[in-house]
């Protein structure tokens, strides 16, 4: 008797971990196979009679009342793991949450039965979903809208989603999802009108909408975006009371990357940082919704760099409710073409989320899903993955004929019966609403889809809404950001104190300590200290601020120091949230292994909270370019295509020293080749009274119109040389400027007459230049001008036109970089110093030639490349690349 109830139990602990293998989860009948034989009674000896004969009790721990014995234990816990949803909890790796995941799943409470109220509501909803996307077919034949139909359950789900988490406490819902069913979640989840809708596909000049398809704001730099990429956000009421806002991000077509955005909204939308310290985060604020593609999910890096955020510091904000539409295709590529694992969701497993596949055909299981979803992270504060499973009606789009590449798949999807159809004929046989009913209902979502589109055609040979446009961004040259001398040193010395008892490390200490007299007469401050100086003032200022990046407490070069460790306990501390002057927040964090989700997290956080100062650095220049869809979907043209607005600041450190192609360059080219419309800027800074002065005016334009976003070339040996040190004056009086000219305006016109070379240029190679002539005998250099370029988009024109005017003999302008010649800033600059010379001077480039790789291997090479850069510079010779190989 004993091996029975030992096998009896092993048998139910093998329902609870494999009975989602056996489970009717596939709408059409097509699954992988699996092994279920670990679910029957004979492959562990047990009969019928073998299982009737124990209690309940001894093999199930949650066995209802009205279950006596084994077998009907067995039966039950069979309905219950593999029926249309099917549960996998035991890779959770907390036993008192695999615990209450059982019970709920077990106990019945999930699924509630739905009132006979909620049942119609339902099946409204169901057939608002499907009759919007047959009435844009029919209407607007031919064209793409990547519709929902198969996984119709998306919007009741997320209908659902929003009302449980409002009522949970939740002042804000943010969603992120691609282009399937997008427009259909716009109109019912989002509450964007049917008119405004059908406008972008008539392509109507009246859409009260911009940006989108047709805008006339296409003729005046602002570029919109299609219809199904577009955000919005509502108000989620009930009567007249707010619950809480609801956000669809703007989304490209780069499947999945809108994700780390999201979750940035979300700590954003969690955070108080209207005081010092680190922010104060209610991770029931704010709750983030994904929506994921079945073979994106699995097939996109991005989701692994973004589940990874779930248990961290700086960037967990309480558990993401992700949904899977998994209609078991990507465009025309088979799952088992496009995943290795069993299931699309099984990525999740890694990260300790429980997941539930549920099929797109069982409405009330749908729904049951997302209320145990949103229960345990209520409790747990921890995501959870709902794998929504149904199919595709039509190609990826409609356009596209699926009968090519699916034929087995879409012989059975022409005869497959829609969710709506299914879910009112058990309605009509449970008695809920009547024939007559359910064609009623049918007949209001015509009515009202017929409405909007009459309204929409009866506006369309109105005049055009006025909006206001922008052909870029308009930045006030005189942002003032000068700190008086007497506050700078008070809060200098404040920066220096530590808690009693902290214990410093010595070594750090002295270095830290030798900022006290850094102000006073003759002194100057270094790069690091500057910025302390810079994230104080803005902090006393009142904006927040938030850096992050690999190694940003430190600072990759063991320059910053920001964040400080007890050499005793290991206690963290940071002078930025004890000085008394600090009216925000100031956030550190050390971030994981990544660039591409923590620049959009951040961009994201600095979307949703405007009037913070978000800053990522890069560990070095060179990593940036994994993170280029941020920089070239969202951070370079979000506002050109959403009127999205940025202030987030990147730091790249960038220069030539000699360590090979991977620590040398941050691809300046990529960042100018993407400047157009005023829509960031681009700068690479030689002072660090420069870089104090440009992170606090832009600072000064968070929450304005003049926001834009900052790219920033950092230094890196810079960092310590001390010709970037800068007097303290300079951070007391003057502002950030865009040129840096190396000579006085007030030369005799006799000098002036003498220059017959300008040297331009920008970062680390001036500096360069500098110290070269530094060493030489200055009457030499009569017939030689030098102006460093800190500001490279927008270009400062007058600025450049001023400095030229200066030499009316000038027979060359010359632009010094140490970047190849087909990298860095030369693409860039050459058309506009062309332009600026207006033929009067020659234009010529002093630099490396042409390469595939940004920098040599060699320091030998490295060394004598940039001796010849210099030396050309200085004496007129073309310069010669010095290969030495060995």
């Amino acid at each position: 008797m004993l091996k029975k109830v030992v096998a009896a139990h092993q048998l139910m602990l093998n329902i609870r971990r494999y009975g989602h293998l056996g489970a009717d989860i596939n709408p059409l009948g097509i699954s992988r196979a699996a092994d279920t034989k670990l679910l029957e009674p004979e492959t562990f000896g047990l009969t019928q009679q073998d299982l009737a004969s124990i209690p309940a009790s001894l093999i199930w721990d949650n066995a209802p009342a009205s279950v006596s014995n084994g077998w009907d234990a067995i039966v039950r816990l069979r309905e219950i793991y593999t029926r249309s949803a099917a549960y996998e909890f035991t890779h959770i790796h907390d036993e008192n949450e695999r615990i209450w995941l059982n019970k709920q799943a077990e106990s019945g409470d999930f699924p509630a039965p739905l009132s006979k109220r909620e049942k119609e509501t339902l099946l409204e909803r169901l057939l608002q979903v499907e009759q919007f996307e047959s009435f844009i077919h029919k209407t607007f034949v031919g064209q793409k809208r990547f519709s929902i139909e198969g996984v119709d359950m998306l919007v009741p789900v997320l209908d659902e989603i929003v009302r449980a988490v409002a009522h949970d406490g939740a002042h804000d819902i943010l969603i992120g999802m691609a282009h399937r069913g997008r427009l259909n979640v716009l109109t019912h989840v989002l509450g964007k009108p049917y008119e405004k809708i059908f406008s972008e596909f008539h392509h109507s000049p009246n859409k009260e909408l911009v940006p989108s398809e047709g805008s006339i704001g296409i003729n005046y730099g602002w570029s919109g975006d299609v219809k199904y990429h577009l955000g919005a956000d509502r108000a989620f009421t009930e009567g007249e009371t707010v619950r809480a806002r609801v956000t669809l991000a703007n989304n490209p077509s780069h499947l999945e990357f809108v994700n780390p955005i999201v979750e940035g909204y979300t700590r954003a939308a969690q955070e108080d940082r209207s005081k010092p310290g680190f922010p104060v985060q209610d991770q029931h604020k704010a709750v983030t919704v994904c929506v994921h593609g079945d073979a994106a999910f699995i097939g996109e890096g991005i989701v692994a760099e973004t589940l990874n955020f779930n248990n961290l510091q700086g960037y967990r904000n309480g558990g993401t409710i992700h949904i899977i539409a998994n209609n078991r295709l990507g465009f025309t590529t088979n799952s088992v073409d496009s995943r290795s694992t069993h299931y699309a969701s099984d990525l999740a497993k890694g990260f300790d989320i429980p997941i539930i596949h549920v099929n797109a055909d069982d409405p009330e299981a749908c729904l049951a899903a997302v209320r145990l979803a949103c229960e345990y992270r209520l409790i747990y504060n921890k995501g959870f993955v709902i794998d929504l499973i149904g199919y595709r009606r039509y190609g990826h789009n409609e356009m596209d004929d699926p009968d090519a590449t699916q034929p087995l798949v879409y012989s059975k999807v022409r005869s497959h019966p829609t969710v709506a159809n299914i879910y009112a004929e058990q309605l009509k046989s449970e008695k809920t609403i009547t024939v007559e009913q359910a064609d009623q209902l049918r007949a209001k979502t015509l009515a009202a889809l017929q409405a909007g589109y009459d309204a929409m055609k009866a506006n369309e040979g109105k005049a055009h809404v006025q909006v206001t446009q922008e052909s870029g961004v308009i930045v006030p040259e005189d942002v003032p950001t000068a700190v008086p001398m007497e506050t700078l040193k008070e809060i200098n010395l404040e920066l220096l104190n530590r808690p009693e008892g902290f214990t410093e490390y010595s070594k750090l200490q002295r270095i830290l300590q030798r900022r006290a007299t850094s102000l006073n007469d003759g002194e100057k401050l270094d790069w690091a200290h500057a910025e302390t100086l810079a994230f104080a003032t803005i902090l006393a200022d009142g904006t927040p601020i938030r850096l992050s990046g690999q190694d940003s407490e430190r600072g990759t070069f063991a320059h910053r120091h920001i964040m400080l460790n007890d050499n005793a306990t290991a206690e963290k501390f940071t002078p930025l949230h004890m000085f008394p002057q600090a009216k925000a927040s100031f956030a550190v964090h050390n971030s994981p292994l990544s660039e591409t989700a923590v620049l959009a997290f951040e961009y994201g956080y600095n979307v949703f909270a405007p009037e913070s100062f978000v800053i990522w650095e890069a560990q070095f220049g060179d990593f940036a370019n994994v993170a280029q869809v941020i920089f070239d979907q969202f951070m370079s043209a979000g506002r050109a295509k959403w009127s999205q607005k940025s202030g987030v600041a990147v730091l790249l450190p960038h220069g030539y020293e000699g360590q090979g192609p991977e620590h040398s360059s941050a691809r300046l080219e990529r960042f100018l080749q993407l400047s157009a419309d005023n829509n960031w800027t681009v700068a690479n800074l030689t002072t660090s009274a420069q870089y104090f002065h440009l992170l606090r005016k832009q600072a000064a334009m968070l929450g304005s119109d003049s926001v834009r976003p900052l790219i920033l070339m950092a230094p890196k040996s810079l960092l310590r040389n001390p010709r970037v040190a800068s007097h303290g004056v300079e951070f007391s009086e003057g502002s950030f400027k865009p040129v840096l000219p190396q000579f006085s305006f007030t030369e005799s016109k006799a000098a002036k007459e003498k220059v017959k070379r300008l040297l331009l240029g920008t970062g680390k190679v001036m500096v360069d230049l500098d110290e070269a002539l530094s060493s030489k005998d200055e009457g030499e250099f009569g017939w030689l001008r030098v102006a460093r370029v800190e500001q490279l988009y927008p270009l400062p024109q007058a600025e450049l036109e001023r400095i030229i005017a200066q030499f009316p003999k000038l027979e060359e302008i010359v632009w010094v970089q140490e970047e190849p010649k087909n990298q860095g800033s030369w693409s860039y600059m050459e058309p506009r110093l062309r332009e600026l010379a207006s033929g009067k001077a020659v234009v010529r480039y002093i630099g490396r030639p042409d390469r595939a790789s940004t920098a040599t291997g060699h320091q030998e090479i490295h060394a004598a490349e940039q001796q010849s850069i210099i030396s050309s510079a200085l004496n007129g010779q073309p310069f010669q690349s010095s290969l030495v190989r060995g």
